[in-house]
């Protein structure tokens, strides 16, 4: 099995950038990684997603982590490593594509709301699962079937989470977030972007403490 590793961050918050479009791209993605956001997505159901992609990555430090959601086919995955990118994010579990994405040492987070998900999930070799709706399995339903996955598998709590909740699951030890609309809506201008992000980190300090 070849599973990419997560990498360290200090803020391991994803941000999820749902309907950007290319002409935006340098501004919200600078805004936010001067924030301290070291992880972007771009769905691929935006507009011209692999283009703003690949000014994503030219654009951010080697150190960021940038790549596309909403990752349905290995023909997709194979357009996503030709712009640069190196994380994969997908709604689902589809074995062939997590492979794809791991042979091309993307960071992978397939989309899970089971056990049975979760763990098809790990044995295709996902790097995390994205639980999503979170906001439906609230932490109590993600802990319960944590405690039956391999403990190197990095969770993020994705749907529904914002920083008004990071308390209730820093509870349980998860620590990994895909943030969308609480971060990001199309039209948004990159100063509101930035005020979004700022607010953000600092709940995250405030509830995990400042080093993350």
């Amino acid at each position: 099995m070849n599973r990419t590793p997560f990498p360290p961050m200090t803020y391991p918050l994803i941000a999820i950038l749902r309907g950007l479009r290319p002409e935006e791209t340098e501004a919200v993605v600078g805004t936010l990684i001067e924030t301290g956001f070291t992880a972007i997505e771009i769905p691929l159901n935006s507009p011209d997603p692999f283009r703003s992609i690949g000014m994503a990555v030219r654009m951010a430090p080697a150190s960021c982590l940038i790549g596309g959601g909403t990752v349905l086919t290995v023909e997709d995955v194979d357009r996503l490593a030709d712009v640069g990118g190196r994380l994969m994010v997908s709604p689902n579990v589809e074995p062939a594509v997590i492979a794809r994405a791991a042979e091309k040492g993307m960071v992978t987070m397939p989309g899970v709301f089971t056990p049975t998900e979760a763990l098809a999930a790990a044995r295709a070799g996902a790097t995390g699962l994205k639980f999503f709706p979170a906001s439906v399995l609230g932490p109590a339903g993600i802990q319960a079937i944590r405690t039956v996955l391999p403990a190197e598998l990095e969770i993020a709590a994705v749907g529904g989470v914002s920083e008004k909740n990071f308390a209730d699951y820093a509870q349980i030890g998860i620590r990994s977030f895909g943030l969308g609309s609480s971060l990001y809506k199309p039209g948004m201008s990159a100063a509101d972007v930035g005020e979004r992000a700022r607010a953000t980190i600092a709940a995250y300090d405030a509830a995990y403490g400042a080093d993350g």
